[in-house]
């Protein structure tokens, strides 16, 4: 999260917060596709994280950032936090560990999404250079404790520190030890938004397996393949994992409008200044409930924004969908998260072959599913068959909706070719995560060095 937002009109209703997603709708011709990135900075002398101070710390690599850019400095407290790209054309931001993030601009095709990802890779490394950092493509790093990962000063993330504690046992550690790639996606309607929201959440834990990306924890092999599921699995259930309701044939805006009403708030923004509000929901916060604790204690859509964007269910309804199950990775992982879920859900013809796919998956069978991946990956059991089988059969499905798409770039491949590393891992029938401990054992001679050599950018 780059900013959060400052919108003051005020609320009168519910349906002031649902008509805020709904206005989230566009055709089918105007829908976009934002990716997200993390990535952990390290010194390259020592392997060390890169703390926020200093004269080689991120805020200088901010600094330097934003005179490559000529982007805006986002500021918390007199300190720079973030940059935002004009016009709502992208931003970069840090998330509690220092893990550097791009969220990108809403594109209209993989392609260019891709360079995008490829021009701000290019530009920290610029930047990076002559501070000696570096950066890894990874889902959790791999060798810090949580004691020696740095603390970014964002006052947000000072207040979640303080909760997590009290709601899970593994949300300090999804905070600063962890990354992902994400993409935002668009709908057309209730109806759609519906339909991809089920897809999305029965094809996370396939999108988590293809993904997996994290199996190092301290210097050493932690015998999972995505640490970093394993960890969302206790970080704090009332706001996070998959949503029964949204399995059911109803389900719309309201449902989800209703659940976040009753998810406990962190903050409330005023004058530039957050106040804790963990001990209240949205709904109380509507009837008052922060009365004479806060100066103009009536909630704004600025509010309801930022709440929605404290929310982490597998996929998260904002005015766009969320897709979130992946762990980060290497550079061309940041390009075939967007393709997989694209293929998947912006092709009517392959939308209904997935609906068909996944349609008759319980909730309890999907559970299992993100339960048993973090562990066995490929090989989690399902009915007669193994995730393997459902990862090859959507990386199929997806193949076919991106050649629909039929958009092409200047060397006349459509959007598929970016799916590759995932065909790679289906050929191989491992994940990412297990060809890294199989390399770090044999070839790298449990060299820690080696893995960070290997997936740095």
């Amino acid at each position: 999260m780059a900013r959060d937002t400052t919108d003051l009109t005020p609320i009168s209703s519910i349906e002031d917060l649902t008509a805020h997603i709904r206005a989230g709708e566009k055709p089918a011709s105007q829908f976009r596709i934002g990716t997200e990135h993390e990535k952990f900075p390290f010194y390259r002398e020592d392997l060390s994280p890169v703390p926020y101070e200093g004269e080689r710390g991120i805020e200088k690599l901010l600094t330097g950032m934003q005179a490559i850019t000529g982007w805006e400095p986002i500021v918390d407290a007199d300190r720079i936090i973030g940059l935002a790209g004009p016009d709502g054309q992208g931003a970069i931001s840090l998330e509690p560990g220092g893990q550097f993030e791009l969220s990108g601009a809403p594109l209209a095709t993989l392609h260019e999404t891709c360079v995008e990802s490829n021009r701000h890779l290019a530009d920290v490394r610029a930047v990076a250079k002559d501070l000696g950092i570096g950066f890894l493509g990874l889902g959790a790093s791999p060798s810090w404790t949580l004691a020696e990962t740095p603390r970014m000063p964002k006052s947000r993330y000072a207040i979640m520190e303080r909760y997590m504690p009290q709601v899970g046992t593994r949300g300090l550690d999804m905070m600063f030890r962890t990354t992902t790639i994400q993409v935002n996606l668009d709908f057309s309607s209730e109806a759609d938004m519906a339909r991809k929201m089920r897809v999305g959440m029965r094809l996370q834990p396939i999108a988590t397996a293809l993904f997996a990306n994290s199996p190092f924890t301290e210097g050493r092999p932690n015998g999972l393949v995505s640490w970093r599921s394993e960890v969302w699995k206790d970080v704090d259930n009332q706001r996070s994992g998959l949503l029964p309701f949204a399995f059911e044939a109803g389900f719309g805006y309201r449902d989800y409008v209703d659940w976040a009403l009753d998810v406990p708030m962190y903050f409330v923004t005023r004058g530039g200044r957050y106040n804790q509000a963990t001990d209240v929901t949205f709904r109380q916060f509507m009837d008052g409930a922060l009365t004479g604790r806060i100066e103009d204690p009536e909630p704004t859509l600025g509010d309801w924004t930022n709440h929605l964007s404290t929310l982490f269910p597998d996929v998260r309804l904002k005015r766009f969908l969320e897709m979130r199950g992946a762990d980060g990775g290497p550079w061309r992982r940041i390009c075939a998260l967007p393709a997989f879920w694209v293929g998947l859900l912006y092709d009517e013809a392959t939308l209904a072959a997935a609906e068909a796919m996944t349609a008759d998956w319980s909730f309890e069978e999907v559970q299992a599913l993100r339960d048993g991946v973090p562990e066995k990956g490929f090989a989690t059991p399902f009915r007669d068959g193994r995730v393997l089988d459902l990862a090859r059969e959507a990386v199929a499905l997806s193949r076919k909706g991106l050649a629909a798409r039929a958009l092409l770039n200047e060397d006349g491949d459509d959007e598929s070719h970016f799916l590759a590393p995932l065909e790679e891992a289906l050929a191989r029938g491992t994940t990412s995560a297990e060809e890294l401990v199989r390399l770090y054992e044999t070839q790298w001679e449990r060299s820690m060095a080696r893995v960070f050599d290997h997936l740095a950018f």
